[in-house]
């Protein structure tokens, strides 16, 4: 008798709760998992520790900060994606990491050009990624930025 209440009060809290703060944490939880792949936080942390302590030190110090740094942001991705379900739903460990993904400042992520995006496909023509598959190619055909 217990377990189908209890089985039907969880049902219902779930249904009746909402999704978007699981929806946000599982995707801030997923971006962060990818972390280890997109290497942004090593990318930023090298170029600020340049910026800030010298080239020297970039790639020593950088280097390891960075690295340190990519270990915790896919860290917690993964707490983030277990726990997506359960609150809190707010980032967590926001006085070390940002919430969000960073990047260098030397690059602005933009969509990649391809025809699913791009407005002037019923023209003919539009822009391109060169390489899109090749790491740290930027150049775009069409690109007004």
């Amino acid at each position: 008798m217990t377990l189908p209440v209890l089985a039907g009060i969880a049902s219902a809290a779930a249904l009746l709760s909402g999704c978007a703060n699981t929806e946000q944490k599982l995707g801030r939880g997923i971006s962060n998992m990818a972390e280890i792949a997109r290497m942004g936080e090593l990318r930023r942390t090298v170029e600020q520790t340049a910026v800030t302590d010298g080239p020297d030190a970039a790639y020593g110090t950088g280097l390891v900060r960075g690295f340190n740094r990519t270990l915790a942001r896919t860290g917690i991705g993964i707490y983030e994606v277990v726990t997506c379900p359960f609150p809190p739903y707010h980032p967590v460990a926001t006085d070390y990491l940002a919430p969000g993904p960073v990047y260098p400042d030397s690059y602005v992520p933009s969509i990649i050009e391809d025809s699913a995006f791009a407005s002037d496909a019923n023209l003919g023509f539009s822009g391109g990624d060169v390489a899109p598959l090749v790491p740290g190619s930027r150049f775009r055909i069409f690109d007004s930025r």
